[in-house]
């Protein structure tokens, strides 16, 4: 077991020395004049994966959700979204930015809303209100604690929205945990979107990298946001490699992800009860996250406990407060969680004896 135990997030993987072989043999060309060959095939994977027309390769997560705002939306629309998406919080303001766009934002238990949220949020049209243009839901919900949109309500959403006139977009960062975690094609949720956005780096071991998808006409316009946003890429096929990898080996492995994820909470629950119980509240994950709620009244806020875990070798991020996050991943094995657990173990103990 390699220390420290880094369980803030599923993007610090480091490329497998079978990854790095194919980054390494990989024939490459120039991709802005589409003659990079690995890229080529890795957009036509994952538009067959995705049931889209077509794909694109981008550098990031939040480049391939930002590709696919800027083109579904004009300066001065409002994007109907829960009020903790990424796109939102983790992007730096770039729908403000870049697509000079406002957010209608909802309500709803772990990152998931409702038809009847959308009819509501959706502004009529008058001259003096922005228009609502697009919904985005995002699958898995990372602020929501890894929970996954139920089939059914994403898809009376998505028709929801397309019935009052609007696209829908799906942050699918981590959709190929959700299709694992229910045993279902990724096509599930996609069938019923404008557009798709996934990544390589979250879950599935690539180093960089994330791919947007939906019809030829999207693709084509993506292309160029792409090229004014920055994206666009020389002898990318190097990079490519690494994800057209991923995609071939670290997807189905994502179970192994979700188990050590239960594991881990049910052993801080079974921690917080020989403890005297009261201290955390860990819902059972639903995929690879693991969300812990302190208690104000009884524990240190997040970041000094983060801080006490960091010092006995245990990585964890601060997600508010009095929330943790702690993200299971490929690089991690069940002595990874064992030993976590044990540290947890005994700095709560520390602080409970003050």
């Amino acid at each position: 077991m390699e220390l420290p135990v880094d369980l803030r997030s599923d993007t610090v993987t480091k490329p497998s020395p079978e990854m790095r072989r194919w980054m390494y043999e990989a024939e490459v060309g120039d991709d802005i004049y589409g003659e990079d060959p690995t890229v080529n095939l890795l957009q036509e994977e994952v538009a067959e994966l995705l049931g889209t027309e077509a794909a694109l390769f981008v550098p990031s997560g939040t480049m391939a959700n930002q590709v696919a705002l800027r083109v579904h939306t004009q300066p001065g629309d409002e994007v109907i979204a829960h009020r903790d998406s990424h796109c939102i919080h983790y992007e730096t303001g770039a729908l403000a930015a870049l697509s000079g766009c406002q957010v209608a934002a909802l309500e709803g238990e772990g990152g998931l809303f409702t038809p009847d949220d959308v009819r509501q949020a959706v502004r009529p049209s008058r001259p003096y209100l922005p228009r609502s243009t697009l919904v985005v839901m995002e699958n898995t919900h990372n602020r929501g604690g890894g929970t996954i949109w139920p089939p059914e309500q994403f898809a009376a959403v998505a028709e929801v929205a397309h019935e009052l006139g609007l696209m829908v977009h799906l942050d699918g960062a981590r959709l190929m945990n959700a299709a694992v975690a229910l045993g279902v094609p990724p096509t599930t949720w996609t069938r019923h979107t404008d557009s798709v956005a996934i990544c390589f780096s979250k879950g599935l071991g690539a180093p960089i990298g994330s791919a947007v998808a939906g019809s030829r006409d999207f693709i084509e316009e993506a292309l160029r946001v792409r090229k004014m946003f920055g994206g666009a890429m020389r002898q990318v096929g190097v990079i490519a490699a690494a994800a057209r990898y991923a995609l071939r080996h670290n997807v189905s492995r994502l179970a192994e992800d979700h188990r050590r994820a239960r594991e881990l909470a049910r052993g801080l629950g079974e921690i917080d009860q020989e403890l005297g119980g009261g201290l955390l509240s860990v819902p059972e994950p639903q995929t690879n996250i693991v969300m812990v709620d302190l208690s104000p009244q009884r524990l240190p806020g997040a970041e000094e406990l983060a801080q006490r875990l960091r010092s006995e070798q245990v990585l964890v991020g601060a997600f508010g407060p009095h929330r943790i996050r702690m993200v299971v991943h490929l690089d991690l094995t069940d002595q990874s969680v064992a030993f976590a657990l044990e540290v947890w173990h005994r700095v709560l103990g520390e602080v409970r004896k003050g």
